[in-house]
C-alpha cells in the first residue's frame, strides 16, 4: 500500500507531500506561502525577481503569520546579460508598445543581479528550506547553508542534472517534466536550446533510479490522481504550480487567471519570446507575433528586462494577449478560483481515496 507520508515529509517536515511550485514574478505571495504550509504543505516563495528589502520584507511576514516550514526558491545561475542585438529586437517589440500606448522607452538597460544576496537574506533569516531554479548552489553557498542545517532542493529536467546536484550536496531534487509550466530549469542551454522536453512519466522514473537522495515530480500534476501516480513511479512528493496560479491567494493578475481557467491541453507552448529562455505558457498574440517578426529574442535574463515595460502596460490595461500568462499542460480541469487549503485538502482527500 501507498503511505503518503513519505521520505520528503520528514526530510521537510512537512504533513504531506505537497510543494507549491517558487513561481517568481507575483504569483507566491505571502498569503498563498503561509495558507499552503498551514495547510500541511510546504509553501514557496518564488524570490528570484525581488529586491532584497521586498524579500526580508516577505520572510518576515511569513515567519509571523505560520509557524510552519517554507521554503524560498532562487535562481542559481549568475545574471550574464547580452544587449549587443537590441536596436534589432526593439524593431519587433515596437508594434507591441505602440498598441499599448507606450510612449517612453528606455535608451539602457540593465538586469538586477541580486542571487547573492537574496541566498544571504535567506541565511540571515534562518529560512528553512531554498530551492534553485537553473543549476546549484556554490559550492561555497552550500557549505554555508549545511551549517545552518537549511535543506537545499534543486530543480533538474535530466538525469546528468540530477546527478550534478547529488554531488552538489543537494537534499532533494524536483524532476520537472516537459509538462510543466513557466521556465524551463534545464541548467544549461547549450545542448538544449529549447530546455530539456522529458515528459515527468519517463523523467521521474529514470532519475529515481539513478540518485539516491529523494526525488519530487513536477510538469502536468493538479490533483490526487497525479499525486498517486508519481509515488508509484519513485518520487517522494509532487510539486504543482499551475493549480495554485488560480488559488484565491495567487498574486496572479485576474486575467492571467481567466485565461488559465479558460484553457486546456493545446493551449499552451514553450517559447522563449518574453524572457530569452525556454518557458511553457498560453499562446497569445505577444508570442505569435514576436515569433512570426523571425527576430531571435535576447539571452536570458536581457529579453526578460526589455519586454517588462510591455508586461506591465498589459496587465495595467487587462489585455491577456501580451501577458507572460506561465502555465502547464494540465488545465481543463481547473475552471475556478479556490483556496490554497482547500487545493491542498482536495488533493489528499483524492490521493486517500484512491490509495485506500
Amino acid at each position: 500500500m501507498i503511505n503518503l507520508e513519505t521520505e520528503i515529509c520528514r526530510l521537510l517536515n512537512i504533513d504531506y507531500p505537497i510543494i507549491q511550485a517558487g513561481m517568481a514574478g507575483g504569483p507566491t505571495t505571502v498569503e498563498l506561502v503561509v495558507e499552503v504550509s498551514n495547510a500541511g504543505g510546504l509553501g514557496t516563495l518564488g524570490a528570484a525577481y525581488m529586491a532584497p528589502d521586498a524579500l526580508r520584507q516577505a520572510i518576515d511576514e511569513i515567519q509571523s503569520k505560520t509557524q510552519k516550514p517554507f521554503g524560498v526558491n532562487i535562481f542559481a545561475a549568475a545574471v550574464n546579460d547580452d544587449f549587443s542585438r537590441l536596436a534589432e529586437v526593439q524593431q519587433a517589440l515596437s508594434p507591441f508598445r505602440s498598441e499599448l500606448e507606450i510612449k517612453e522607452m528606455q535608451s539602457s538597460y540593465q538586469s538586477p543581479d541580486w542571487s547573492e544576496e537574496q541566498f544571504a537574506i535567506c541565511l540571515e533569516k534562518g529560512v528553512p528550506i531554498i530551492s534553485t531554479a537553473f543549476g546549484c548552489l556554490s559550492a561555497v553557498q552550500m557549505e554555508m547553508a549545511k551549517e545552518q542545517q537549511i535543506k537545499i532542493i534543486v530543480m533538474v529536467t535530466t538525469v546528468e542534472e540530477a546527478l550534478q546536484a547529488e554531488v552538489s550536496g543537494a537534499d532533494a531534487v524536483v524532476a520537472q517534466g516537459s509538462e510543466a509550466g513557466g521556465h524551463r530549469s534545464t541548467f544549461s542551454l547549450e545542448n538544449h536550446p529549447a530546455g530539456a522536453q522529458i515528459g515527468t512519466m519517463a523523467l521521474v522514473p529514470q532519475i529515481v533510479d539513478a540518485i539516491k537522495i529523494p526525488v519530487i515530480a513536477a510538469g502536468g500534476i493538479t490533483d490526487g490522481r497525479g499525486l498517486v501516480a508519481s509515488l508509484v513511479l519513485g518520487a517522494h512528493a509532487v510539486q504543482i504550480g499551475t493549480r495554485f496560479v488560480g488559488s484565491k491567494e495567487s498574486g496572479a493578475h485576474v486575467a492571467y487567471k481567466q485565461a488559465i481557467f479558460n484553457s486546456n491541453e493545446e493551449s499552451t507552448v514553450v517559447t522563449k519570446s518574453f524572457s530569452g529562455r525556454p518557458a511553457r505558457g498560453i499562446k497569445n498574440r505577444f508570442i505569435k507575433e514576436f515569433e512570426q517578426s523571425e527576430i531571435d529574442p535576447l539571452p536570458f535574463p536581457s529579453q526578460n528586462t526589455i519586454t517588462k515595460d510591455i508586461r506591465t502596460a498589459a496587465a495595467k490595461a487587462h489585455n491577456p494577449e501580451f501577458m507572460s500568462l506561465w502555465a502547464g499542460q494540465s488545465t481543463r480541469s481547473l475552471i475556478e478560483e479556490i483556496g490554497a487549503a482547500e487545493i491542498v485538502e482536495a488533493i489528499i482527500e483524492e490521493a486517500k481515496a484512491i490509495v485506500s
